[in-house]
């Protein structure tokens, strides 16, 4: 037990169980507030949210401080990102909606909250279905080119929080604050990586 304490991975698997764990105690402990359904929907939401902004954060915080390790935790936030994605849909779907089909496609086509986070979640989908090592050895160089879809995934799912809230925006711009600053870190490297091709 205490060895697997001391593995980085173990917390991070311990630390990633937090948020559905107080989500418990506090339904157990009548502490959901008001609205539990909202509740719900917003904390697992935000963790989906913060979640994907971690996994995209790996690389650039790899680069910046040299540690290669950091890699090899990826996975691991991704698929967090993934679980807290899959309560959020199961929360709008059932509690919110009953699992009620017409409800559920009239709410995505006619609410644009509704249509970016769904689409999010469907990106979401195929990523964490090929995370296995396995997959990555099948597609090879696709395996890259479909797990690009985080990017378009992590933009769905702030244009969702942003058009979701109607008062204070400050959350959610610090999430659009965030995703921005490591979109345009990304494509800075890119930039001078096509830069180094064309000299070569």
């Amino acid at each position: 037990m205490h060895g697997l304490l001391r593995r980085p991975g173990s917390w991070l698997f311990v630390a990633g169980c937090l948020p559905l764990l107080r989500l418990i105690l506090l339904g157990v402990w009548g502490g959901l507030g008001a609205d539990p359904v909202e509740f719900v929907a917003h904390s697992t939401g935000t963790w989906a949210l913060i979640g994907l902004l971690l996994t995209l954060a790996v690389t650039p915080l790899r680069r910046l401080t040299g540690r290669s390790g950091l890699v090899r935790h990826r996975r691991m936030l991704g698929l967090f990102a993934f679980f807290y994605a899959c309560l959020h849909a199961l929360t709008y779907f059932w509690l919110d909606q009953s699992f009620d089909p017409r409800a559920i496609a009239r709410d995505i086509l006619e609410r644009p909250f509704i249509t970016a986070g769904f689409t999010a979640f469907v990106l979401l989908v195929p990523l964490a279905a090929t995370s296995t090592r396995a997959a990555m050895r099948r597609l090879g160089r696709r395996w890259q080119l479909l797990h690009r879809l985080i990017y378009p995934a992590a933009v769905l799912g702030v244009l969702h929080f942003l058009w979701l809230v109607k008062k204070d925006l400050t959350e959610p711009l610090v999430y659009a604050g965030v995703l921005g600053l490591l979109l345009v870190v990304r494509l800075r490297w890119t930039q001078r990586l096509l830069a180094r091709v064309r000299e070569e």
